[in-house]
């Protein structure tokens, strides 16, 4: 098995304005507004127009999003319509074990989980629980340096010197 897993994508429906209903390999129909990323690059704003943009169709595998010449990753999308839909995308989770220079075998002993679970999480094999992501950012702001865990958050002052 590959180290990363993602969703395929099945198929994609522009609406309006700026809006894709994609639909996925985990039997996932969601929206992803990508306005934002449009106007943000200079060479993806000719999408910007209405007839462009309704022509966006699944890339070859179901690994893109296209229109023209300019694709999407469907990594990337499943990420931001996870993310827009108010849940955890396994970029976060990602960055988040970057940020902290964390493997999945230090990751694991963060959380109190098993290295696969880390692993599912950061290739969007499993659905990050809420309950995960609340101890990803706990664990972020403590840091414990022992096996310990702290009674309480640290102050603002505390959390500041800790991340100086």
């Amino acid at each position: 098995m590959s180290n990363y897993f993602f969703p395929k994508l099945l198929a994609v429906e522009a609406l309006a304005p700026y809006r894709l209903r994609t639909n996925w390999s985990t039997g996932e129909s969601l929206e992803v507004d990508v306005e934002g990323v449009l106007r943000s690059i200079p060479p993806l704003t000719a999408i910007l127009n209405p007839e462009v943009f309704a022509r966006v169709h699944v890339g070859e595998w179901g690994n893109s999003i296209e229109w023209i010449d300019e694709e999407f990753g469907a990594d990337n999308v499943y990420a931001w319509a996870k993310e827009q839909a108010g849940d955890v995308s396994h970029q976060m989770f990602d960055e988040w074990m970057h940020r902290n220079a964390l493997s999945l075998n230090t990751a694991a002993e963060a959380l109190g989980i098993s290295r696969r679970m880390v692993s599912y999480y950061r290739t969007a094999h499993k659905a990050i629980p809420r309950a995960i992501w609340l101890a990803c950012l706990g664990w972020e702001a403590t840091r414990p340096k022992t096996k310990t865990l702290p009674r309480a958050l640290p102050t603002a002052r505390e959390y500041a010197a800790l991340h100086a």
